[in-house]
């Protein structure tokens, strides 16, 4: 037996995540406005459902959120991006 046998040992060490520092990506970029005719940027914006991410997840400014979800929006009402879908990544 051990000396120590309260001492718990791993065989991999357990893993502490490290955040990474969000960031809004148009303030980064200087973009200003949102094209929503982009189909395939704004789809950085959406789950695997179709849903708009929220900010706490893509690190986006409220202003930019705003900006986002409207031109999700809009590329929905005009089909270039669906309402719901089964994995849309």
């Amino acid at each position: 037996m051990n000396n120590s046998s309260n001492e718990i040992r791993y065989l991999t060490p357990p893993s502490v995540e490290v955040k990474k520092k969000k960031y809004c990506r148009f303030k980064k970029s200087r973009i200003r406005y949102v094209d929503y005719k982009d189909a395939e940027f704004l789809k950085k914006f959406l789950n695997e459902q179709g849903k708009i991410l929220p900010r706490r997840l893509t690190g986006t400014s409220l202003k930019f959120q705003r900006k986002v979800s409207q031109a999700v929006k809009r590329a929905r009402h005009l089909a270039l991006l669906p309402y719901v879908t089964d994995l849309l990544k």
